[in-house]
This record gives structure tokens, sequence and C-alpha cells, in this order.
């Protein structure tokens, strides 16, 4: 929301008030009070009005500093408010002298000036990270009776802006007004489906608005060297996150905001969909099936999209007989087969469904101020929408998904939750304006807290759609409604990245697009895209997506990758427990792990793909790719061939192939079983190992299949031996030295060529004699 008219004035109608000067500090347990008139104090006449700005600073963890920026407190309190995992016993120290106060906690001080105009200075390793200067924190009043907080951090020259929920434009924010409001607009536009209120930089912090209600932001467009943040009311609460490197800011922000759980490892295979709006019955979903076996195309999840329901019912979670008869003997003969089964839910009940009654009778629906069940013909006729705030209307829905528990589903598909109506009245009497992004936390925590209850901590996902800030606790979300086209496919790429940035963990996307049929051509391209994302699903809207509908060749390049992301299982349910233990994303904009390579700080066409693999999607037909390597000596992983850098590469790729590079210096795990997602990692794995230096150490953890360790090793160069230690070594694995052309000797193992390098069987811990690389 843009408040000035250019440098000088004020859009008509906005009416400013700043802090000038500090009158007063309290120090107190918790921290710092300041108060801060928006006039000069000349003398004791000029105390009997207002405003004041009460500005309260507090440490609610290490590195972590609250801002509070109060005008009227005597407001009503309203829920809901975002659940933060705060720790009560942070020790912040307080100095407070005639020229400033400062609280420390941490490595992060915040610095008032008590001497000359306001300023509040953010300072971490001896230097001032951001600051709020004269004029940057506001109240402002509107002719039309409204009232904000506003308040404006500086941008110093090359700091660029990320996050702000999945985002479908640039990845850096800069120059981008965004309005944190959710909203059901496909990946095209300005318009989010999870819309997060924060927001990282490169510059060794990041900022938190503890506001779960609508959150402008101005980054760098209404003032260019600010990134601003206004909310609606009389109260601004947000919070500055130490780094100093993007993943530490990421770490600390969903140590506050809650970390990922972690999801089973069979969720990491493939999913096939109905599609939605194609016709299908269980004939039809057993054809796919069947095809995909005969293919040899590894399934993991078979999904069952809206119309599993009958039509104009939404939702009643009751199987349309006419095309599905025998439900769960249908489901025992899929789950036979090895599948796990996953059907489409949403949070909306249509009049036509028998729940809408029973809904309507215990008050489960959200109604107007005059009583009315709130409904609309948009999506269903006569939709209404549940109350997640009442418990027993939580329970009621739950208890209508146990039933389907019951009968052989594995997970849920909870779509939608963006359109939430404000004119409601909520059972706990939240805020609807604050309830409109923060629905959809009590949707999916209704889920995600019933399959935890049902299936285990380590055997509970859904497929989710919405979210915001804290909903990253309940993985797996996807992309939203894409297009198939290469453009989309790039802005589906940018919104995963913008959302790992914002703290989740997990993220997927349709293969091949959602709106249209792709091309035999697209389809092939986005296929290594695809099983290279944490989460991988072949969906689409009024069109299937088995592969053999487009060609033979998208069915041999769809078990290419399928088979690869089973082999690197080991490597990847590893980074999916970095993900949950650290709030560090398993797909990585470059800028993550590459903070100080200027060269990284927009890149939105490529990723790192947990620690070690730089994934490069190929966005053109004829298989022309440009892609940035930093410093060093990388691998591509499928054919041995070198790239060193830093530089831009240009390479032209088949659609068996895409730019997949191993970081040099990595040890890379890759699995003996190519035909299912979970197996014991560890019995076969192959240690993959890339231009070691003389002095490296690389722990390389093998997890097991629910998320345990299996077995350590350590891998160690000096000077041209390479030794490798394991704890807990499975019966069978091997070391392959990639680009070593041979080795002198070698104990406790026998060495075979590898069209990659030398391979080493072992029989014990490894130590040889490397002579040529």
């Amino acid at each position: 929301m843009k408040f000035t008219d250019g440098r000088w004035r004020m859009r008509a109608g906005i009416h400013p008030a700043y802090p000038v000067e500090v009158l007063d500090v309290e120090p107190g347990p918790s921290g710092l009070t300041i108060y801060a008139p928006a006039y000069p104090v000349r003398g004791r006449v000029d105390l009997q009005k207002g405003p004041v700005f009460t500005v309260d600073i507090t440490a609610p963890m290490p590195d972590v500093i609250a801002v509070s920026v109060t005008h009227y407190a005597g407001q009503v309190t309203r829920p809901p408010r975002f659940e933060l995992f705060t720790e009560p016993d942070t020790v912040a120290s307080q100095e407070i002298d005639a020229e400033a106060a400062t609280l420390t906690a941490g490595g992060l001080s915040a610095r008032v000036s008590r001497s000359g105009p306001w300023r509040l200075d953010f300072l971490a390793g001896g230097r001032v990270l951001t600051s709020s200067g004269p004029e940057d924190l506001a109240f402002i009043t509107t002719d039309s009776g409204e009232h904000h907080v506003r308040e404006r951090l500086a941008l110093g020259v090359g700091h660029a802006v990320y996050g702000l929920g999945e985002r479908f434009g640039p990845l850096v924010k800069n120059g981008q007004a965004v309005d944190i409001w959710n909203a059901d607009g496909g990946t095209c536009s300005e318009q989010a489906y999870k819309n997060v209120p924060f927001f990282l930089t490169n510059a060794g912090y990041g900022v938190f608005v503890d506001h779960p209600g609508a959150v402008s932001f101005e980054v760098a467009s209404e003032d260019v060297a600010r990134a601003q943040f206004s909310v609606p009311g009389q109260v601004l609460r947000y919070l500055v996150i130490h780094g100093p490197s993007p993943k530490e800011i990421l770490r600390r922000y969903t140590a506050l905001t809650g970390r990922p759980a972690l999801p089973p490892a069979w969720s990491f295979g493939l999913w096939l969909s109905t599609s939605w709006n194609t016709s299908y019955d269980e004939e039809t979903v057993t054809g796919f099936i069947d095809g995909m076996a005969e293919r040899d195309l590894p399934l993991s999840v078979f999904h069952f999209d809206c119309f599993w329901m009958r039509e104009i019912s939404w939702c009643d979670f009751e199987w349309d007989r006419r095309v599905f008869p025998d439900p769960r003997g249908m489901l025992t003969r899929l789950k036979a087969r090895g599948l796990r089964i996953c059907v489409w839910i949403n949070p909306y009940i249509a009049q036509r469904s028998p729940l809408f009654a029973e809904g309507k009778a215990n008050g489960y629906l959200l109604r107007r101020p005059n009583g009315d069940v709130w409904q609309w013909d948009l999506w269903q006729p006569g939709m209404a929408v549940v109350d997640f705030t009442n418990p027993e209307a939580r329970e009621w829905y739950a208890s209508k998904l146990d039933g389907l528990l019951d009968m052989g589903v594995d997970c849920f598909k909870s779509d939608f939750g963006e359109r939430i109506p404000t004119d409601v009245e909520y059972f706990d009497g939240s805020d609807p304006e604050l309830m409109h992004n923060y629905y959809t936390y009590l949707y999916n925590k209704t889920v995600f807290d019933l399959l935890r209850k049902r299936r285990g901590e380590r055997d509970a996902v859904v497929f989710a759609r919405s979210a915001t800030a804290g909903s990253q606790q309940f993985p797996v979300h996807w992309g939203g409604d894409n297009s198939s086209t290469y453009e989309s496919m790039a802005e589906s790429l940018r919104g995963g990245l913008s959302l790992g940035m914002s703290g989740f963990g997990f993220w997927s996307h349709d293969i091949g697009g959602f709106e249209g049929t792709p091309t035999a051509e697209l389809f092939k391209r986005w296929i290594p895209f695809g099983l290279l994302s944490s989460h991988s699903r072949l969906h689409g809207n009024f069109s299937y997506r088995v592969p053999w509908l487009f060609d033979e060749e998208s069915v041999d390049v769809l078990r290419r990758f399928t088979n690869l992301k089973a082999r690197l299982m080991p490597y990847l349910y590893q980074a999916a427990r970095t993900a949950h233990g650290e709030g560090v994303p398993m797909m990585r904009a470059m800028v993550v792990e590459f903070p100080d390579d200027p060269a990284c700080t927009h890149l939105d066409r490529q990723y790192l793909l947990g620690d070690d693999l730089l994934v490069a999607p190929v966005f053109t037909a004829d298989g022309s790719v440009d892609y940035y390597v930093p410093p060093g000596t990388w691998t591509h992983f499928l054919t041995g061939q070198q790239v060193r850098g830093p530089g831009w590469v240009r390479e032209r790729h088949g659609f068996s192939s895409v730019p997949l590079l191993a970081r040099p210096g990595s040890v890379i795990p890759v699995g003996a079983v190519a035909d299912r997602p979970a197996y014991d990692y560890a019995e076969g794995v192959t240690l993959h190992a890339y231009q070691l230096a003389d002095g490296a150490s690389v722990t390389t953890t093998i997890p097991t299949s629910t998320g345990e360790v299996a077995a350590t090793f350590r891998t160690t160069r000096h000077g041209d031996m390479i030794r490798v230690d394991v704890d807990r070594p499975p019966a069978s694995w091997r070391l392959l030295l990639v680009g070593v052309d041979s080795v002198e000797s070698v104990t406790g193992g026998s060495v075979t060529r590898h069209e990659q390098g030398v391979l080493i069987e072992a029989a014990g811990p490894i130590v040889c004699r490397v002579t040529q690389a």
C-alpha cells in the first residue's frame, strides 16, 4: 500500500505522524519500552497532546529481536495469532546511556538513539544491518477513517529481498508491491495461494511481520531504498532475525514458526492422478495402473481427484457409486499392488451434501452476522465453509476423513482454503480479516493432526495448496494451477524457490502443467524437473498425464528419471531430514547456498537440490539451456563430464538428459534400488566422491526409510591418500571415485574400472592411493 506521492508529498487523504525523538526509556525484565512523541518537546505544554509512539523491544529468542509499535492500546484483541515457539529464558542484555538504549540478544542488537532525531538501528558483527530513520516509522490516518501503522527498513546498495511466500514473479522482490492476502489466482499473476509475511535478505537478516491478516509490502518500490510494510489498525509487531547467512536465517525463522514434519519415504515416489475434469471410473484407474506396470514405470501413490465424489456435492466424503460401486474393494485391490491412495478434499460443503444440514444444525459452518449460514454459488452451488475455530467442527470434519482412512485411504490432497470470506462471524470470535489468511493453517492442521494420530508421526503427509506462516509444519505443498507452457514451467520454479525462502521445506508442482495439454516435447522437458523436485506428481485438468498418451519416448524419459530419483533416495531423504531438523529447504535458490557469490543473487532458473546437486531444468523444446556454476570443478552426475566454474555454461540436452551437477568436494550416496522410494538405503549403497581436495573430510549420513540413521561414512583425503571409515557398516557398499583414472593401491576392497572413474567394492574401511585424477 502506497501512502506517498513521490518524495515530498503524501497522497490525497493521507495524514502521517512520525516519531520525532525519544522522550523516555523504561527498562523492564522482558526488554525496553520507548516513548517517542510525534512532535518536538520544547516544554511542558508539548506534553499535553499526542500521538506518542510506544515501542516495545524484546528478545523472543537468541539472535531475534521483536519490535512492537502501538498507538492506541485499548483496542480489543481478537484471535487468531500466529503460534510462535519462543524461548522464554532468552538472556538479553540492556545498556542505557545518554546517547542510546540498546537491547542485545545473541549476536543481534537493537539500538535506539536518545539524542537527535528518531533512529532505530539493528546491528550484528560490528555493523548496521538495517535501520529505521526519520519518517520511516509512521501512524497513518485517512480521510475515510482508516488507521495504519507503517515501518520502513533501509536497503543498502546490492541488498536483495526474497520470500514473502510462493510468488511466481522474479525471485528478487525488489521493485515489487506485495499484498499478503491469499487468493486463488493460478501461477501467472501477482496473486498467491501461499502468502507469508516474512522476507529474508542477502544482507544478513530477515524480517517477520507478526500479523496473520493483510500485510502490505512495498519492497524498494514506493521508496527504492526501503523495505516497507504496513498493517491496518493500531499495532504493528515485527521481528528482525539475524543470520548472517540465508540458511541461518531460515533455521531461526523456522525454529520460531515451526519446522516441517518429515514426510514418509513413500511420498517421494511418483504420484499419478486421475486429473480433474477428465472422465474416469475404476476401469480407467486400473487401466492407468496396469499401463504403468506393463511399462516398468514405478508408481508410489495413486490420487483420486474431485469426481471421486458425486457432482455438486463437494464435499460429502462419499464415493460416487455410479463409477466406483465397490470403493473398499477397489482400494484393497490397489493397495495389494503396493500403492498408497490419496483422495481430494476441501473445506467447503455444498448445499446438496448431507453434511450441509448436519453442519448447519450444529453450528459447524461460518455464519453471517445475522445468523445465516454464509453461502455462495462459486465453486459449488450453495456452498458453505467449515468453521475450524469450533473444536467440535474440527472433530466432526476429521471424523468424516477418519472413515476414509478406515476404508484404505492413506493421505489427502487438501485443496483450496484461499477464498475465505470476511463478512462472517466465527465460533471463537476471531477477527474475519485476520482469519482470511490464517484459515488455511487451521484447516490443514486439522487434516494433518488426524493423519498423525492414525498413521503415526512419520507416516503423515498432505498435498496442500494454500498456506500461511507456520503452515510449513504440515507438508507437502504444491504450486497450484499452472499451465502447459514453458513459461509456466519457469514461473512454477520461481514460486517453489520463493516458498523455500519463506520457510517451507517440501514442494511440488503439476508435471506438464495443469491448464491445457502439454506437447510431447514440453512434457518430456518437465519430467526431469518434476522428478528432481522434493515431490513429484502427474496431474492435469481436462487431460490425462499418463506418458504413453504423448509418445513412447515420454515413457522412457519418465522411467529414467523415476528410477534415478529412487536411486538418489539415500541422498534425498537425508536432505529431507535436514529440512525437518533445521528448516533448510530441499530445493534451494542458488543464493541460499552461495550468498557471497554476486552471480547467484538473481538466479531463478536453477537450484540446489540438497547440499550438493545443482539442477538446471531445460525450458526449451530444442534442449538449449544456460546455467551458472560457482567456483570449482563441477561434474555432470549422469555422464561424469566436468564443468569448471565460476562462469556461465551453454549446453544442448536430449530429452533423457538435464544439467544435474555434483558439487566439488561432495560425496553423494546412491542407492541400489530403482523401482521404489522406500527401501534399505544403506545396503548396497555407492558413495560417489567428486573432486576431493587435499585435507578434505566429508561425513555422509545414510538414513533409514523411517528417518533414523542407518550408517555414517567419513571420507578423508590427505595428499594422494583417500580413506573411508564407516559406523555401522552395511553388508555391502561401494566407493566410486569420479574423475579418477586409476589408483595405485587399495586396502579394504577390490578395484574395477567404471565409465566415470574407479569403483571399489568395499570389504571394510577403504584406504586407497590415487595416482591420477
